[in-house]
């Protein structure tokens, strides 16, 4: 429970603080498409980062389930894959990189599927 809430407290943090990057400090030097691929890259990092806090909050809550802390490591995975390759691929401008950020978004489904499966046991 304590780790899920840390690893969301830490990566509110991060995904304030990269957005934040973004929209100041890469304005004007990547192209407009990259810093739409870094703000996208934030969103989701903020809104997954929420779901890590949740699943933290629901441990405490729902009877020991194996999937809920599964579905929260996916969350976490996610936000490596698909908002790490975003702010990578912005800053490089290597486009191939995109091809991780769809493994990155399955993850993200997977690990929803999988606390919505533990909520409802």
């Amino acid at each position: 429970m304590k780790l899920f809430i840390l690893l969301g407290a830490v990566n509110m943090i991060l995904s304030i603080a990269l957005g934040a990057f973004g929209a100041h400090g890469l304005e004007g030097k990547v192209s407009e498409r990259m810093l739409a691929n870094w703000q996208t890259g934030a969103h989701y990092h903020m809104i997954h980062a929420l779901g890590l806090l949740f699943v933290g909050l629901l441990m405490d809550r729902i009877s020991a389930s194996s999937l809920l802390p599964v579905g929260g490591g996916l969350l976490l995975a996610g936000i490596v894959l698909f908002s790490g390759s975003l702010y990578v691929m912005a800053l490089t401008n290597v486009k191939a990189l995109g091809a991780i950020t769809p493994v990155g978004g399955i993850s993200f489904l997977i690990g929803w599927v999988l606390i919505a499966i533990s909520a409802m046991k």
